[in-house]
Order: structure tokens, then C-alpha cells, then sequence
């Protein structure tokens, strides 16, 4: 059961990491007056399946200097970073689920730098190096200020399991009382996904695609696909930690969706950060934010107690 609960579940998301590129496509469309995909099937809604068919059967090239098993193992290892995360998936029959949630999860984001630096240092490239050097830096800053909200969070549940969040949160959201630290959680979840505006691995405007450049076919797919899993856990993960909703409901479905919506918004209007920015912003705004906030929370529950 364990197995094909999780494969299950992985071939859910994957039919889903299909349907938000196509949503993003659409709303982007719409953001720039413009209609997305809408020729292929209905709507548009088989456009999905068939740039996934001519990504795998496209021609895998390579360049000839690159330090090819680390090129070409790296986009695997991505892919399954992300889907290795989706086991937190807080079952509430308890298939999987497991009580250091929050710690595993952020053992998988600290993982996550390495499939990006070694994307981008194996592919001998100027641009691709510059990508990564960007990404680790920009991912290191911003996992401690994620951390040091989740903390601040974790504070009322005492305890790491995902379905503690539920259950605390069944008369109240967290969100009510901590809302302005779930716009720098917001914040570090685009910047941790490395979308738009704190896109500066993949800046195409200076580094011409940056850490993914020298890949085509089945490895950018896999590093695609490991992008857009992300980006919905991040949004499920955002949910359970500050809006609670039971995992069946449809509030619950909604609120993610609302907030995969989000990301593809911020990435239609707003412009990308200056790096130097990018780095005051994590330092000098949410580290302190987040470090204060933990102390009232620790204040307020000394009070209680």
C-alpha cells in the first residue's frame, strides 16, 4: 500500500505539473493581451502532453567539454529531490506520514542546491557556472529565513508532523495572527523555487537561460518538472503551515490553487530584482522580521503557559 499510495500520488502530480504550465501559459497570455496555447484539443488542454512528447523524442545533445556523468545525472537527481519531498504529503489515513515532517523537508530543500550547482558547473559553461553560483547563493539566503518562520510557526504545534498543523488549527488559522511573516514566507518560497522576481539562475536576459543552457530533451524536462513540483508543494507546504484546511476539502484545494496562481501572477507583473536587492531583502528585512516574531511567539506562549 505504501508503494502504490506513492506512486499514485507521483503520477497525480506530474498530470498536474502538466495543467499549472498550461495555466501559466494562459494567464501570462492574458497578463499581455494575448490568447496562450488553444489549438491543440480543446482549449488548448492537450498542448501540455504534446510538448512533453516532443521534449523526450527530441535529439539529447551534449556539449563536448562538459563533465558528462554529473551533466547527466544531475537533472535526474533534481527530479528526484522533488518527488522524494511529495512523501510529506500529510495523508490523514497515515500511509506515509511521518512525525519530523518539517525536518525532512528541510533537509530536501538544502539538497536542492547541488542538483542546480552541478547543472550548471558540469556544463563548462561561462553562463551556466554564473546561473549557479547565483541560485546556491541566492537558495542559502533565503533557507534561513525560511527556517527561522517555520519555526516561529512550530512554536504552537509542538511538534514536526504536518498533521499537527490541522489539528491546531482547526478553530483558528495561523495566518490571522502572523500575517505579515506569511508575506516573507511567500517571498522566500518564490526565491527558494527560484521564480520570478528572484529568477537569477535562469536570467536569460544577461546569462541567456543560465544554469540550464547547455540542456535540451529529457534533461531540461527533468529540471522543468522538478521546478513545477516544487512550486506546488511549496504552495500545499504554505497551506498546511498557515491556513490549515483539511487535506479533503475543498477550501483546502482551492487555497493551493489560489496560490500556484500567485507565483505565475508575481511572474507577469512584477520585474526582476537587482541582485544586490535580492540579498538586503533576505538579511536585513526577513531576518530580523522572522527572529522577532519568534521571540514574541516564545513570549506569548510563556504568557499562556
Amino acid at each position: 500500500m505504501y508503494i502504490y499510495s506513492y506512486i499514485f500520488l507521483v503520477v497525480c502530480v506530474l498530470i498536474s505539473v502538466a495543467y499549472v504550465t498550461l495555466l501559466e501559459r494562459k494567464v501570462l497570455g492574458y497578463i499581455q493581451l494575448r490568447k496562450g496555447p488553444n489549438k491543440v484539443g480543446f482549449m488548448g488542454l492537450l498542448q501540455p502532453f504534446s510538448d512533453g512528447i516532443k521534449l523526450f523524442f527530441k535529439e539529447q545533445t551534449f556539449p563536448y567539454m562538459s563533465n558528462f556523468i554529473i551533466y547527466f545525472f544531475s537533472p535526474v537527481f533534481m527530479l528526484i529531490l522533488s518527488m522524494l519531498i511529495w512523501s510529506l504529503f500529510p495523508y490523514l489515513i497515515n500511509i506515509c506520514s511521518f512525525n519530523f515532517g518539517v525536518l525532512f523537508f528541510l533537509c530536501c530543500t538544502g539538497l536542492g542546491v547541488y542538483g542546480v550547482l552541478m547543472c550548471g558547473w558540469s556544463s563548462n559553461s561561462n553562463y551556466a557556472l554564473l546561473g549557479a553560483l547565483r541560485s546556491v547563493a541566492q537558495t542559502i539566503s533565503y533557507e534561513v529565513s525560511m527556517a527561522l518562520i517555520m519555526i516561529s510557526v512550530l512554536i504552537f504545534t509542538f511538534g514536526f508532523s504536518l498533521l499537527n498543523f490541522m489539528v491546531y488549527q482547526r478553530y483558528v488559522m495561523f495566518i490571522f495572527f502572523s500575517f505579515p511573516i506569511f508575506f516573507c514566507w511567500y517571498s522566500s518560497c518564490l526565491a527558494e523555487t527560484n521564480r520570478s522576481p528572484f529568477d537569477f539562475a535562469e536570467g536569460e536576459s544577461e546569462l541567456v537561460s543560465g544554469f540550464n543552457v547547455e540542456y535540451s530533451s529529457g534533461g531540461f524536462a527533468f529540471i522543468f518538472l522538478s521546478e513545477y513540483m516544487n512550486i506546488i508543494f511549496m504552495s500545499l507546504f504554505s497551506c498546511v503551515l498557515f491556513l490549515g484546511n483539511n487535506i479533503g476539502s475543498l477550501s483546502f484545494n482551492l487555497s493551493v490553487l489560489f496560490l500556484v496562481f500567485g507565483f505565475i501572477w508575481v511572474r507577469g507583473t512584477l520585474p526582476r530584482f537587482r541582485y544586490d536587492k535580492l540579498m538586503y531583502l533576505s538579511w536585513k528585512i526577513f531576518l530580523p522580521v522572522s527572529l522577532n516574531y519568534i521571540v514574541c511567539f516564545l513570549g506569548f506562549i510563556h504568557l499562556m503557559l
